[in-house]
């Protein structure tokens, strides 16, 4: 049906999806000030889609027959999201976020390859489509970067 490098990036990316919807909620809650308030906006609205990204890819893991992570089976590693001790830290949390989303779209880019190699259009569109989510969410971190820099 596919590959196994196409199911275990399938769910290296699931991992990385509930990771990010666990820090994003974190994040938005935390910081604290005038200036955070954009950014928290954005990490609520990131959520819902990052959540859907990730009944995305469980959903088509289910259809290869293959069953999504559950909490037991993760591994977290999103160090530098992880929310700051100073809570009006914001330059610290868009670069984790940053962080994450250039990890993510290393990910989606390897499943891509590995989807297209396995002959798996469907998987490939997936992560087409995601990585495109991921893109701009990277492209509007960027902009919340210069702010700041």
């Amino acid at each position: 049906m596919t590959s196994d490098e196409v199911t275990r990036l399938l769910k290296v990316a699931y991992g990385d999806e509930i990771e990010t919807v666990m820090n994003y909620l974190t994040n938005s809650i935390v910081l604290d000030g005038v200036r955070a308030e954009e950014i928290k906006e954005s990490l609520e609205a990131d959520i819902d889609e990052e959540l859907n990204h990730a009944r995305m890819l469980g959903q088509r893991l289910k259809q290869l027959d293959e069953r999504p992570p559950a909490s037991a089976d993760f591994e977290m590693h999103q160090e530098s999201l992880q929310p700051p001790e100073d809570s009006t830290d914001v330059p610290a949390v868009i670069d984790g976020v940053l962080e994450a989303e250039e990890d993510a779209i290393e990910t989606y880019r390897s499943l891509i390859h590995a989807a297209r190699d396995a002959d798996d259009p469907v998987t490939e569109d997936y992560a087409v489509t995601i990585l495109t989510d991921e893109e701009a969410h990277r492209t509007e971190f960027r902009g919340f970067r210069k702010e700041y820099a």
